[in-house]
């Protein structure tokens, strides 16, 4: 029986570090960055390196601090199975506040990459983005989760999860100036949060907003820079003073969106401004045409003639092996990416009259495995010794930069049978997974 399982720029940066010594804040944390399953690879685990600044250590409640996320380090690979040409890669992220403050803070970056060979590891990556203090005291930022988007050929996002990631950076925020009477000021509350922090033209991108005056007008724009673009949409706070609005950016210069109350953004009435990418081909050069051949990725898959294996007879009351071969394997990889493969074999006890039973121990292989004309992987036959209930290679496929190609692979196998075995049919199930 053979069972099938197939896998398949901005704020201030801190000091510099000594010659051999890491930056200020560079934490180290495990990540699995799981590739789109256009790609068909496997997730990457390994971990990522990285680090978090802030452009003001000591802010006031109020003020807009703004944050940079830099990946120095990532498990990510080139999701296509060819170069990943430059300026196509566009990071997004999360980092995590806490302390005085809880919440995330979008970030994002440039599309800004050098080209990437097939199979190789993609680059480093610097994300920025703004939250506004809303509370004094000490507040710590951890970094989060982050999107590596592709755009050539077709639109990839490798997701990378993170877990247990630490603290990189700490900032100390103190309470609003008083007033020359002695009162604090009404510090600026407002803040938006996005849905996304990327998007083609004309995407809607899911904005919620707190600390606004309840029932306000409240108008949601796009930015760039310190000027206005033309994506705007204009909803009412409810009473707790929270918007939720879908603005539709379709302003390729847009690089964040504000919400503000009256007739224009100040820093008294609007919101600080969340990061935001427009992410969009680069237009045709007059007179010609781009012309895009998509080679599609598919599976691992095994097939195995016939279903069952009759082994030869064995005397009674002699000691003798039981030979014959397993069912032809045809092994078929046309995933196109670098992961290789393994077939593993396991197999249970014999049983036979009676409930006399044989240990699957017993039953040992010699593996053949052979490639096919024009198959860019090798494949290597795993090693002659016993199958048993733990199980064993049958045959395997290393990683490389690109791999696949068809397979065939065989093996003879012999039972061990012990003197003066009863006389009958003993039966078990090898069992072949792929993956």
């Amino acid at each position: 029986m053979a069972a099938l399982a197939a896998t398949t720029g901005g704020a201030l940066s801190p000091p510099a570090a000594a010659e051999g010594e890491a930056p200020p804040g560079q934490v180290e944390f495990p990540t699995r960055c799981a590739a789109p399953q256009e790609a068909g690879l496997p997730p990457a685990d390994g971990p990522t390196t990285a680090r978090i600044a802030v452009d003001d250590p000591a802010p006031k409640v109020g003020d807009t601090v703004t944050v940079t996320y830099r990946v120095a380090r990532t498990p990510a690979v080139n999701p296509i199975a060819a170069e990943l040409p430059a300026d196509v890669l566009t990071p997004t992220g999360r980092i995590l506040l806490g302390g005085a403050q809880s919440g995330e803070v979008t970030v994002v970056g440039a599309k800004r990459n050098d080209p990437v060979q097939a199979g190789a590891g993609l680059p480093a990556v610097t994300m920025t983005g703004t939250f506004t203090v809303t509370a004094a005291g000490g507040i710590t930022l951890a970094p989060g989760g982050y999107t590596l988007h592709t755009s050539h050929l077709l639109d990839l996002d490798t997701a990378c999860a993170v877990t247990g990631a630490p603290v990189s950076e700490r900032l100390t925020a103190s309470p609003p100036p008083a007033t020359a009477g002695g009162t604090p000021t009404r510090a600026n509350l407002r803040s938006v949060a996005l849905g996304s922090a990327y998007g083609k033209p004309g995407a809607k991108v899911k904005v919620t907003g707190a600390g606004f005056a309840p029932d306000a007008a409240v108008t949601v724009a796009g930015r760039a820079g310190a000027a206005g673009t033309a994506d705007r949409v204009v909803v009412t706070a409810d009473a707790r003073g929270a918007v939720v609005a879908e603005l539709p950016v379709t302003d390729r210069a847009t690089t964040a969106v504000v919400a503000y109350e009256g007739t224009a953004w100040s820093a008294q009435q609007g919101s600080g401004p969340a990061a935001y990418t427009v992410v969009a081909s680069a237009p045709a050069t007059p007179g010609t045409q781009k012309v895009t051949a998509v080679v599609e990725p598919g599976a691992l898959t095994m097939t195995q003639a016939g279903e069952s294996i009759t082994l030869g007879a064995v005397p009674y009351g002699e000691r003798g092996a039981a030979t014959g071969r397993i069912g032809t394997v045809t092994v078929k990889d046309v995933r196109g990416g670098p992961a290789g493969w393994s077939l593993i074999g396991k197999v249970t006890e014999f049983t036979g009259p009676r409930g006399v039973r044989i240990p699957g121990a017993s039953l040992s292989w010699t593996p053949t495995c052979t490639a096919a004309p024009g198959s860019p992987s090798r494949c290597v036959a795993g090693s002659a010794g016993v199958v048993g209930p733990q199980g064993a290679v049958l045959a395997s496929a290393p990683d490389g930069a690109l791999v696949g190609g068809t397979f065939t692979i065989d093996a003879a196998v012999t039972l061990t049978m012990p003197p003066y075995t009863p006389p009958g049919a003993y039966r078990a199930v090898l069992t072949l997974t792929l993956s």
